[in-house]
């Protein structure tokens, strides 16, 4: 077994509280899975126990790093028994002397209840990973260690925070690909970086440069500049854009108002493996509420039988069904930025779901394409169905009122009427 000078750094570092910054594919999981082996060799000779949990983020992570921990106790002459737990999806070995070391994808709920050292490999791929730091730390309080490594993923995460703390409590490592070279890891870098061919992954997973603003459409500061009290709604006709999900994706209906120049988010409805009626009554409720001037509905797939039905309910000139090509993906997603680079949009402060949702919107490859995690809170489902409103807003035509300014002349022109715009009109009211 041969490790890199970077490795044999790691390995060899047995503070309690230790995290790494790695590049792709230099060795992190490899190594921390050596230490817990290590650790449970030391323990086994002892004829104590150890216990080991990992958090990943997914199944087949979790598997990978079970399977390290079992091939390096093996190459140690350690007998290892085998088991699994269907529920948790959790995968586990068991040594003589009674160590444990179990694998599980990582959430919130799966941090708990244990008490162990903890190894949370690429924490920064985590869902909701504040969550999961909140319910994992208990879990070492007894003056177990914790292992925390991963490549950057961006600026919103814990592992960002950790990485940037200044506290003096972590033992830091940071290896780029350029020092793992270095210490002996053969790679062609210039082969490498041209197969890539893309210089934001580059810079993000080889040079562990921090890119949020380069991989999230939508910079946190931006959507926090958004945020405010959100005040009652003031009675002017609103634009709606609906997204259309129902097994996988959420449904999502979200009412914009104008008001004084001004977008502010009036309700945003949200239903999750509804009915296609339960869908048709609560957009019927919408449009009851906030006498919509115009609805944008996404169309594709399964959208074209609900856009088909609300131009039957409400009228073509209210409804436009948006298919969600890759142009027009693009379309609305920069509508949505410049809203919010303008700040002519204002959203719920206190609204985690739906900041998180923007956030997690990001931007990949040349020409762009959006992506963004599918969790149990919906695929940036609610930033899509803003989007659409905002593209109902702007297409929007102004409605035509007459005002009468007194007695009309009888002389076969309407010269005692004028044209006004509506309140409503563009993004002012």
């Amino acid at each position: 077994m041969i490790l890199y000078p970077y490795q044999r750094a790691w390995l060899c570092d047995r503070s309690r509280f230790k995290i790494g910054m790695f590049a792709r594919q230099t060795g992190k999981t490899f190594t921390t899975t050596l230490e817990i082996a290590d650790d449970c060799y030391d323990a086994e000779a002892k004829a104590r126990a150890t216990r080991w949990v990992i958090l990943s983020r997914g199944e087949r992570q979790a598997k990978e790093a079970i399977d390290g921990v079992k091939r390096h106790a093996r190459a140690y002459g350690m007998l290892v028994r085998e088991s699994d737990d269907t529920q948790y999806k959790a995968l586990e070995i068991v040594l003589p002397h009674g160590s444990r070391v179990t694998a599980l994808p990582a959430n919130a709920d799966t941090a708990r209840g244990f008490s162990a050292n903890v190894f949370l490999d690429e924490f920064a791929f985590h869902q909701d990973s504040h969550a999961i730091w909140r319910a994992l730390f208990p879990v070492i309080s007894a003056g177990f260690k914790i292992r925390v490594t991963s490549t950057p993923n961006g600026k919103n995460n814990k592992f960002h925070e950790l990485m940037q703390s200044e506290d003096g409590l972590w033992s830091k490592h940071v290896v780029d690909i350029y020092r793992a070279v270095a210490d002996g890891l053969p790679r062609d870098l210039q082969t490498l970086r041209a197969g890539l061919h893309d210089e934001e992954a580059w810079a993000q997973e080889f040079e562990l440069k921090w890119l949020e603003e380069a991989s999230h459409w939508l910079g946190l500061d931006l959507i926090l500049a958004a945020g405010a009290e959100v005040h009652p709604y003031q009675g002017h006709p609103c634009f709606i854009g609906n997204d259309i999900g129902r097994r996988h994706d959420l449904w999502v209906g979200y009412v914009l108002e104008p008001v004084k120049g001004l977008l502010w988010t009036r309700e945003i409805a949200v239903l999750k493996g509804a009915s296609f009626a339960e869908q048709d009554a609560e957009l019927d409720r919408l449009v009851a509420r906030y006498r919509p001037r115009k609805i944008a509905i996404d169309q594709t797939g399964m959208g074209e039988k609900p856009v088909e039905d609300a131009i039957r309910r409400y009228g073509r000139h209210r409804v436009e069904g948006v298919t969600f090509t890759a142009a027009n993906k693009l379309m609305l997603a920069l509508l949505g930025r410049q809203a919010f680079e303008q700040g002519r949009i204002r959203i719920p402060r206190d609204d985690r779901a739906l900041r998180d949702d923007f956030h997690g919107l990001k931007r990949l490859g040349s020409p762009p394409r959006f992506e963004a995690a599918r969790g149990p809170d919906g695929h940036a489902d609610r930033a899509w169905a803003c989007f659409l409103a905002l593209h109902a807003a702007k297409e929007a035509r102004p409605a035509i009122e007459f005002q009468a300014l007194g007695r009309p002349r009888m002389s076969g022109h309407l010269t005692g009427f004028t044209l006004s715009r509506s309140a409503g009109e563009g993004l002012k009211s």
